[in-house]
């Protein structure tokens, strides 16, 4: 029988404080019963010898100090996993949202998760293909990555999230492929559009979806992402899947997070946010990764809007340093009709080198990818160069690259939001930009590639 406590002390914010406490644990679930017999739920956020500050999911309008009781049930949050979750969506407690019958478990996991030993991962080293020519072929992800993707308000970021979540696949696995998406704090029309996308092009039958709209509590935002990476967790390690996380908004998850710490009166760190907030990102983007000895794995993609489109704020900074790399979104792309609006020059997978090559993608790649790069590069100086001098003080070598540079904007980066690329695509219109140039220029490409597979494209 549970112990039943009446001795509410205090309610603030979505906080309340239980006196007198015994036995209760950091990060226990609480059951807190209303005067008119409903039940809200909670969580242990802090004990203080016989205190327990506990935060409530639902909120705490309505609750009454002296007229509450509150019950410790002995166990943290737990998600109930089975492969019957394939297909479903869930709010941001795993509740199901799609009026379909609650999950017979398999098992109930702790969403907080366990310690991976450093030992025990494996390094990432296969290529997933996204069918986005600009992160398949200059920011190539790879299995047990985690990539962020930083944008902006405004941008299409959740398009791009749900084109990868229909593209994405590891060539040769596509039937063990699951793909687990989180939504924190998204509007109920943003909502909508990824269910209706997920199951229109039937992506929904290889996906789990956690949903946690705008209105739903701050405290429901934060638990969001690691009921998904519970779930990614189950698919990869005990079922052998390759399982791609995708979390957005980030930011959201961050704000919710400053909410809770503002309402503890905790001391506040960069821009107000609590300066654990690495600590805590750092929580859930290492739950990504490989493990030595079993098949499955968790790649993961944050998407985060960044404030202002300022990268030195403190969530796309702290993102940078914990994940390895970043796809960063740009405006003036978006401004002049390009989507995805990828800003190639500064975004980066650290990783990329270990997922491309032969018997990986292509042998060419490599040298390919460099070459796009310094090539795309050359003419935006070019063009830079131009809007303050005028084109009279280009010189032909000039203009050829800042031609390059347009030419790379319109058929490499743009392409359709239904436009799914294979890596033999995306190499393929690489070299047709290639051959653009002289072939005096193209220093990064080594001669066998360009024996093999430039004069092709010039035929």
């Amino acid at each position: 029988m549970q112990k039943e406590y009446r001795s509410v002390s205090e309610i603030v914010g979505p906080l309340m404080l239980v006196e007198h406490v015994e036995g209760v644990t950091f990060g226990e679930l609480a059951e807190i019963e209303l005067k008119d017999g409903s039940i809200r739920r909670g969580r242990v956020l802090e004990i203080n010898r016989d205190k327990a500050l506990v935060q409530i999911f639902e909120g705490t309008s309505g609750l009454n100090v002296n007229e509450s009781k509150v019950r410790f049930l002995g166990h943290g949050i737990e998600l109930p996993v089975s492969m019957d979750m394939l297909g479903r969506v869930f709010d941001g407690l795993g509740r199901p949202r799609d009026n379909g019958p609650k999950i017979i478990p398999e098992f109930r996991r702790d969403i907080n998760g366990l310690p991976l030993n450093p030992y025990a991962r494996n390094y990432p080293s296969e290529f997933i293909q996204t069918g986005v020519s600009t992160i398949d072929g200059l920011n190539t992800l790879v299995r047990g990555q985690k990539l962020p993707i930083f944008s902006g308000s405004g941008l299409p970021h959740n398009r791009l999230a749900a084109q990868i979540a229909r593209q994405a696949k590891v060539l040769g696995a596509e039937s063990k492929f699951a793909i687990v998406f989180a939504a924190m704090g998204i509007t109920f029309e943003e909502a909508d559009f990824f269910i209706s996308d997920f199951r229109k092009t039937g992506s929904i039958d290889r996906s789990v979806l956690f949903m946690n709209l705008a209105d739903d509590p701050a405290i429901e935002r934060i638990a969001t992402p690691r009921m998904a990476l519970t779930a990614a967790e189950y698919l990869a390690y005990d079922k052998g899947m390759h399982v791609l996380v995708i979390m957005t908004d980030m930011t959201n998850y961050a704000e919710a997070l400053r909410e809770i710490s503002a309402a503890r009166k905790e001391v506040p760190g960069r821009r107000g946010y609590p300066g654990y907030l690495y600590t805590d990102l750092a929580t859930l983007y290492e739950r990504a990764g490989r493990i030595r000895g079993v098949e499955g794995s968790i790649t993961q993609i944050p998407i985060l809007t960044m404030p202002e489109d300022d990268k030195t704020h403190p969530i796309p900074d702290l993102t940078g340093y914990i994940t390895e790399g970043q796809i960063i979104l740009s405006r003036s792309l978006h401004r002049k009709g390009i989507y995805p609006p990828v800003d190639v020059l500064p975004s980066l997978s650290r990783l990329k080198d270990k997922g491309i090559g032969k018997d990986k993608t292509r042998e060419d790649h490599a040298d390919v990818l460099n070459q796009l790069y310094a090539g795309y590069a050359r003419g935006k100086e070019a063009k830079e160069l131009a809007a303050i001098l005028g084109e009279a003080a280009l010189s032909d070598s000039d203009k050829l690259f800042a031609h390059f540079a347009d030419e790379f904007e319109s058929r490499y980066v743009k392409q359709g939001e239904n436009e799914d690329r294979s890596i033999l695509d995306t190499l393929t219109i690489g070299w047709e930009l290639l051959a653009l140039l002289p072939r005096n220029e193209l220093k990064r490409v080594r001669d066998e590639y360009l024996e093999k597979y430039l004069p092709l494209e010039e035929e």
